[in-house]
Order: structure tokens, then C-alpha cells, then sequence
């Protein structure tokens, strides 16, 4: 335990800068973050109080700033605790190695121990001491040090001659302490209070005399913005701005806007043109020259139409902004022409024509070829379909097309844009909507947020082909292990249960998962079947748990509910759900908490009873009042509550089982289950089990707390 020292302690402020080659700007967020958290969290394991920590982060730099932090650790109170009395002495009263050993690691003599005793009664040794507080800065760089060592990066490097590993090689580290350098080595490379600028606007080193000075010396010697949030504002404010200007507003997604503040250090928004007749190819195309190749801003009009017009942030403050523009106009020119060429050659012949092909294009090595996954998809569409009323025959014809693109030019070139373009190409093709919206449907949702298939034979689609993924990657053993998942298969487990549940989709997805692993092309499929299908619904499971948790303050589901309902074993999720929801009314209504303690108990009582329990309740061996009472009370809800179940009205259900709450109650008050007339016996126990099989037809409410 801590004990602040009687004096005051004197607190400076602490800056941490690490100084490297450019880093990923789509990690830099993360990096930024990560960084502070480590700090924060060392610090405070430390016992060294601060005030206010700010993190920074560029293309080039991560840097944390500690304000009013302590020069040394508080001292601290050690309380330890030794081997009890009879291993720390002998017969004769003389210390033992036990003893002796533990008053050595204390810095004391075996006399300087006191003696306690525990709740127990037990008595053992104890040591307690004081322990000063070590200087801060001795501890800093090795915080430091371990703070970069947790960092979330997924491959590390080495440059030079050194061992040191990091994102990217590290050229400077400053680590100032009001206006004192920390001594030490982080990464190879040594402390100081010189930190660098832009790399071409202000090259030469600028010196720190205090951390608080630091943003702002970046800002005016180093034309350098260091706060991520705040460069990403500008960002934003520029590029509005300067949308306006073109009678346009500007497309911002999210994740743009954070790359490009990750790529650059001082913010500049030039705006550039594109030829009007590159207007004609599909928007998406547009798109994803302009952000994803580019990290260009576009600009669409009022109506939503995209202007010949781009928004670029340029990381230097040229003197000739026209070059610059010139420069990115030339850039873009060819790959809209690219775009443009392979609209042309990919039409010259339709979709349906490269179906063959897919035969001679390798899905995965055990798993076939992308024309095999594709009639594996088809077969699956198709009991997928029936199962859930969509069209047969634009399921059957869209199942054929879905990965037809997958050889189309633009794809090659653009594959982000993936079942996009089939749609297009087969439009152009005069296929019917359904089936064109489903070749776009059926990859979707491609993440979090991202919007559903808009039809039947979408939901279809879109459910087979990620089904037959997480069959196929599970049945040759490549499932997801810590942050490694290659395939996908989380995103793709998410994305069967978020169609099921938000589409409202009565479908039997253990029926269905079984089906999809025994399509895998596997000599031995048939034989792990089972296994393998278990190990798909337990995966997604598991994915379902964390989506009902992670929304459980608002809901009030918690897990125990959820294994309640889970052990129902209900064979869609949209059943599922129903039945989630009404246990959440039942755990908060009075009888709730009671009648879960009582199904405990039955359970209980069940899982010790022999298996020879009979099946129906004898009313001749009903001897007690209350024993006839729950009986006669199970038969006037029984017929009322299976009507509710069956008519998945479980709200009902479990309002009409609630009403047991007194014969139940009165029946363990008043009745001996365990009697020692066996027949009497395991009469009650079978009645007992009637209680419980009532209850199971929605949950197994043994599983709640109570």
C-alpha cells in the first residue's frame, strides 16, 4: 500500500518523443492510443500520481505529455506474510530454512518478524517495513521502453546493425523532464531534447527546454501540427471549405479522413479537376480511384451527383500550388483511364461466359476451385430458399453468377469493387434486378454497420457463401487464432447472424451448417461431419454472446440468460431472440429470482435421482396437500402455456409459469422428496421433473441466478 511521505513532493512535467520513419497511416491512431494507455497505466502501477496526459502522433512521431508528475515514488508501506508457526520453527523452538529464508528476503533477522494470526486461528510470520520511494527519473526509460514493447504491432522491424525491433526504424528520442534530459537508451537509440521537424519546410533539429513548450515549438519552428485531432479537424474544415467554393460538398468518409492525417504533418487542401467524361463510368469506380488509390476527397452536387471535381491535402506548403495541383491532375488522368478501358473490354461479353472459367481458378488448395464453391453455393442457396420462401429460380441463376467478376478486368484492377461490378455488368446484361442486386447482396455485410442484402435471394446467397466459407476454413483446420483471421471467418459468422436476426429469417442454421460441411470436397468430411459442424456453431455462438453483451446495459441480458435459452435449444435465431427478451421481463418480475432458485434446485434433485424415475406422475401416490396442489396446478397450466410456446408468445409462456410460484414454494416447505418409500420418492421426483420440463420449453431457467 502506498503512504504519501509528510513532504511535499515536487512534480514537473514529463515529454516523451520518439522520432521515426513514417508510419502506417491507418495504424496511427491506434499506435497514438496504445502508447498513452501504456503510459498511463505504468505510471500509475509506479504509484506516481500525474494530472493531465496528452498523447501526440504523426506521420513521423508518437509523443506523450505527462503534466505534474512527481521526482520520485511515494515510500511505501511493505506488508508481507511468511510461513505459518509450524513450518517456520522445529520441535526445539529453533528457526528453520523456511523461516530463516524469508527474514533474509525482508533484509531482516528472524527476532525482527512479528507474529499474526489469521482468520483461521492460524499463526504465521509477517514482516512489515518501509520502503523509500526510488527517483523517477531512474525508472522512466524503462516505462517507456515497456509501454513500445506492448505496442499492437502486428510485424516489427530491425534496421542497421542493432537488435532493436520496432514498426518502423527509430532516428530520435527525447525524454525531458522539466528542463532535464532522462538519461537512457529506447530502441537503440539514445535520450536527448533535440526533436525534428517537417522533413523538407524545417529539416534542421529544434531543442526543447521544457516539455510544455512542445506543441507549439513544432508548430512554429517545425511546421509540424502534432496533435492528431487536431490536424484531422483541419482537415475537415479545409476540405469543406474548399468544396463550397466548387458549388459542391465534399464525400468525407471516416476512415479517409483518418489515413490522410496520418499521412501527413502540415495540412494543406488543394482542390484538382478530372475530365467530365470519366462522369459516365459507375460511380463506385469513381469512388474508388479517388479514395482508396488516391486518398482524394471527392465532391458530389446537391443531388448527389459527383462533380469532375477532387479535394487533395498536399503535406508541404508549396510556393507554386498550380504544380502541385498539375502534378495530382496527372496522376489521376491515367487510372480513370484505365477505369474507363476495362468498362469497355468487360462488357464485350457477358458475365455468364466467364462461369466456366471459374473452374480453372484455385478458391483454396484442399477447397477447389472458385467454380466447385460455386456450385457448393448454389446447392446451399437453394435449401437456404426454400427454407425461407425466396424465389427458386433467381436463386439458382444468381448463385451461378455471384464470383462470375472475380475475372473481370475492372475487378483485377479494383478488387474492392467485388460483386459491385457484377451487379453492373449484369444489368448491362439485362438480368433480372433480383439477381444483379444479389451478385452486389451477397457480400454484404462487409462490416460492422455496413447495410444488409436487400431481398430474399440476397439473404440467401449472402448466407451460403459465408456459411460454405466458415465450413470449408474450419473443416482443413485454419480457424482463427488470436488477431490472425485471413479468411474472415468472424466477419463472416457476424454477418449470417446479423441477416438471420435483423431479417427476421426462421431458418435452422444447425440444419443448414451441417449441409454446408458436408459439401466440402474432402475424403473424410463425412466421418468429422458432426465435429466440425459443432465447432462452426459454437464459433458463432460465441460471436452471438458478444453481440447480446456487449448492447447488455441497455437491454439487461446478461450471459446467464443467455445459456439459459441456449440450453432450450431453439433452431432459429430470430426464436431465440423472442425468447431472450421475454426472460428479461421474467428475471425482473417478483416469482422471477424464486422460481430460478427453485428450478436450481429441481435440477439438483434430478441430476442425483437414478435413472429409474418413471415418466408419469401416479395421483394415487400424491399423499401431502401440497404435492396434490402443484400437480393440479401443472395440469391447469400445461395446455395454456405449450398454446403460448408453440405460438412463440414466451412472455405469456413464462407469465402462466410464474403462477406456480406458491404451489412450488409450499411443496418444498411441506414435502420430503427424498421420503423413504422409494415409490413415494420417485414420484415426487418425476413430479418435480414434469416442473422442470414445463419450465425447459422456454429456458432452463436453472442456469439464472437466484
Amino acid at each position: 500500500m502506498n503512504q504519501p511521505t509528510s513532504a511535499r513532493i515536487e512534480r514537473r512535467d514529463l515529454l516523451v518523443e520518439l522520432g521515426t520513419e513514417e508510419l502506417p497511416p491507418k495504424a496511427l491512431p491506434t499506435l497514438e492510443q496504445s502508447f498513452a494507455e501504456g503510459m498511463r497505466s505504468r505510471l500509475t502501477q509506479a504509484g506516481l500520481e500525474f494530472g493531465e496526459l496528452e498523447s501526440f502522433a504523426t506521420p513521423r512521431r508518437l509523443a506523450v505529455l505527462v503534466r505534474r508528475l512527481p521526482i520520485r515514488q511515494p515510500d511505501q508501506t511493505i506488508k508481507r506474510r511468511g510461513p505459518p508457526l509450524a513450518q517456520a520453527f522445529d520441535a526445539d523452538g529453533a528457526p528453520t530454512r523456511a523461516a530463516a529464508g524469508f527474514a533474509q528476503s525482508n533484509g531482516v533477522s528472524v527476532d525482527a518478524l512479528r507474529r499474526e494470526r489469521d482468520a483461521k486461528g492460524i499463526e504465521y510470520l509477517s514482516y512489515e517495513g518501509r520502503r523509500s520511494g526510488a527517483d523517477t527519473a531512474s525508472l522512466l526509460a524503462s516505462l517507456v521502453q515497456h509501454s513500445l514493447d506492448a505496442l499492437p504491432i502486428p510485424k516489427r522491424m530491425r534496421w542497421g546493425s542493432g537488435e532493436a525491433q520496432f514498426v518502423r526504424p527509430v532516428h530520435w528520442l527525447v525524454m525531458l523532464f522539466g528542463r532535464d534530459v532522462i538519461p537512457g537508451q529506447v530502441l537503440g537509440v539514445a535520450s536527448g531534447n533535440l526533436s525534428y521537424g517537417h522533413r523538407f519546410m524545417a529539416p534542421t533539429p529544434i531543442r526543447l527546454s521544457t516539455p510544455a513548450q512542445y506543441a507549439k515549438a513544432l508548430r512554429t519552428r517545425g511546421k509540424v501540427v502534432a496533435s492528431f485531432p487536431e490536424r484531422r479537424a483541419s482537415i475537415r474544415a479545409q476540405v469543406e471549405q474548399l468544396a463550397s467554393t466548387l458549388n459542391g460538398r465534399a464525400i468525407i468518409g471516416e476512415e479517409l479522413l483518418d489515413e490522410v492525417t496520418g499521412l501527413v504533418e502540415w495540412p494543406l487542401a488543394l482542390a484538382g479537376r478530372f475530365e467530365a467524361r470519366f462522369l459516365s463510368l459507375p460511380r463506385e469506380v469513381l469512388l474508388s480511384t479517388l479514395q482508396e488509390h488516391q486518398r482524394y476527397f471527392a465532391v458530389e452536387d446537391g443531388s448527389g451527383a459527383l462533380l469532375p471535381n477532387f479535394i487533395t491535402i498536399s503535406n508541404i506548403d508549396s510556393p507554386d500550388a498550380s504544380t502541385v495541383r498539375a502534378g495530382n491532375e496527372r496522376v489521376i488522368r491515367p487510372r480513370l483511364s484505365d477505369g474507363a478501358f476495362f468498362w469497355e473490354q468487360d462488357r464485350r461479353q457477358p458475365l455468364a461466359a466467364r462461369r466456366f472459367d471459374l473452374d480453372r481458378v484455385t478458391f483454396q488448395a484442399q477447397l477447389g476451385s472458385q467454380g466447385a464453391r460455386t456450385e457448393r453455393i448454389a446447392k446451399l442457396a437453394a435449401a437456404i430458399a426454400a427454407a425461407i420462401g425466396a424465389d427458386a429460380q433467381a436463386t439458382a441463376r444468381a448463385a451461378q453468377l455471384v464470383k462470375c467478376d472475380l475475372l473481370t478486368a475492372m475487378v483485377g484492377e479494383f478488387p474492392e469493387l467485388q460483386g459491385i461490378m457484377g451487379r453492373y455488368y449484369a444489368l448491362a446484361d439485362a438480368e433480372p434486378a433480383v439477381v444483379a442486386d444479389t451478385i452486389r447482396d451477397h457480400y454484404r455485410p462487409r462490416g460492422a454497420g455496413d447495410a444488409l442484402p436487400e431481398s430474399k435471394v440476397g439473404d440467401a446467397l449472402a448466407i451460403a457463401d459465408k456459411l460454405d466459407t466458415l465450413a470449408g476454413i474450419f473443416a482443413i483446420g485454419h480457424k482463427p487464432s488470436g488477431t490472425r483471421d485471413p479468411f474472415g471467418l468472424r466477419r463472416a459468422a457476424i454477418g449470417v447472424l446479423r441477416i438471420a436476426l435483423e431479417h427476421r429469417l426462421d431458418l435452422d442454421l444447425d440444419d443448414m451448417t451441417s449441409k454446408a460441411v458436408r459439401l466440402q470436397p474432402l475424403p473424410d468430411i463425412e466421418a468429422r461431419a458432426g465435429a466440425v459442424a459443432r465447432e462452426v456453431i459454437d464459433f458463432m455462438t460465441e460471436r452471438l454472446r458478444a453481440q447480446y453483451l456487449e448492447r447488455s446495459d441497455k437491454t439487461g441480458i446478461t450471459t446467464e440468460m443467455f445459456d439459459a435459452v441456449l440450453a432450450a435449444e431453439p433452431r432459429s435465431l430470430p426464436d431465440f431472440d423472442e425468447r431472450l427478451r421475454a426472460m428479461v421481463g421474467f428475471v425482473a418480475s417478483p416469482e422471477g429470482a424464486s422460481l430460478a432458485s427453485a428450478n436450481k434446485r429441481i435440477a439438483n434433485i434430478l441430476r442425483k435421482s437414478d435413472d429409474c424415475v418413471p415418466h408419469v406422475v401416479s395421483d394415487e401416490l400424491l399423499r401431502e396437500d401440497a404435492e396434490r396442489e402443484l400437480h393440479r396446478a401443472l395440469k391447469n397450466v400445461r395446455e395454456r402455456t405449450l398454446s403460448a410456446v408453440n405460438a412463440r408468445q414466451y412472455a405469456r409462456g413464462l407469465e402462466m409459469l410464474s403462477t406456480l410460484r406458491p404451489q412450488i414454494d409450499t411443496f418444498f416447505d411441506q414435502v420430503l422428496v427424498n421420503d423413504p418409500d422409494q415409490a413415494l420418492r420417485n414420484n415426487r421426483v418425476a413430479l418435480l421433473a414434469e416442473v422442470r420440463s414445463l419450465f425447459c420449453h422456454v429456458a432452463d431457467m436453472s442456469r439464472l441466478p437466484g
